[in-house]
């Protein structure tokens, strides 16, 4: 038990004079490892800031002779997370459209868990992309000297190529739901449009080009990460299990095999 604890102690003794030893070096930023590194840092603050910042509203035009010719605007205002059951359709002030009381209806759809799931996993994304960017630059001999930090840095990076597929796949598809719940087809599913003495009509709803946008950089990370999958690879004992192993058992620092 004894010199198991020591060994334990040894090894912590080690580690922590290691990361003591803190040394910008940014070599490791002109290989493709820490390059593309940088660019999904960039892209996942593309994603969630599309997605998670967007705001938005739908407008209907309503009128009902011949009491009202002239039509009046009912706006029912979204954003994130698309709780759309939420958003009720909201009448001019102090206007009384068609003797209906327009805020007791609201849109059809709560689509906050795609949304949620995507935007959450891409500020996740950026936080892992800071954490690895300071390790490359700043602990590099620290990175090339361990077989465990490459191989963890290779197994979330298959994890997170995965994980952008399924979150980015998911909020695409309740990307086109939402446009179907905020346009022409509102008019068709309120009940007070469906009488007679009332005349709806579809006015406009906002421009969704930023959550188009957002999709794109969701299947961009998907590539970033799948492609930087082969330069992770290259740093771990799976590559190169020679290379790594015989400097370790002399006492000496392996040979750099990316960074």
């Amino acid at each position: 038990m004894a010199p198991n604890i020591y060994l334990v102690r040894q090894r912590i003794s080690r580690l922590g004079q290691r990361m003591s030893g803190f040394q910008i070096n940014l070599n490791p930023l002109k290989e493709p490892l820490g390059f593309i590194k940088v660019l999904e840092w960039i892209a996942s603050i593309f994603a969630f800031a599309t997605c998670g910042g967007f705001k938005g509203q739908t407008e209907i035009q309503v009128s009902c002779p011949p009491t009202i010719t002239e039509n009046k605007t009912i706006t029912a205002t979204f954003g994130y997370p698309f709780r759309l059951n939420e958003a009720s359709f909201q009448p001019p002030p102090g206007v009384n459209i068609c003797d209906v009381n327009w805020k007791s209806y609201v849109l059809i759809g709560d689509y906050s868990s795609s949304a949620q799931f995507y935007v959450t996993f891409a500020v996740f994304v950026f936080l892992y992309c800071i954490a690895a960017l300071l390790l490359y630059v700043g602990y590099t001999s620290l990175y090339l000297d361990s077989r465990k930090l490459p191989m963890i840095d290779f197994v979330v990076t298959l994890v997170a190529t995965f994980l952008w597929l399924v979150s980015t796949s998911a909020w695409a598809k309740a990307l086109t739901d939402i446009k179907i719940a905020t346009g022409h087809n509102i008019v068709e599913e309120l009940s007070p449009c469906k009488k007679k003495e009332i005349l709806c009509y579809f006015g406009s709803v906002t421009s969704m080009g930023s959550l188009n946008v957002s999709v794109i950089f969701g299947f961009l990370n998907m590539i970033l990460w799948g492609g930087n999958a082969w330069f992770v690879y290259k740093e771990t004992s799976l590559h190169s299990p020679s290379n790594t192993s015989a400097p370790h058992s002399q006492g000496g620092i392996p040979p750099p095999t990316g960074i």
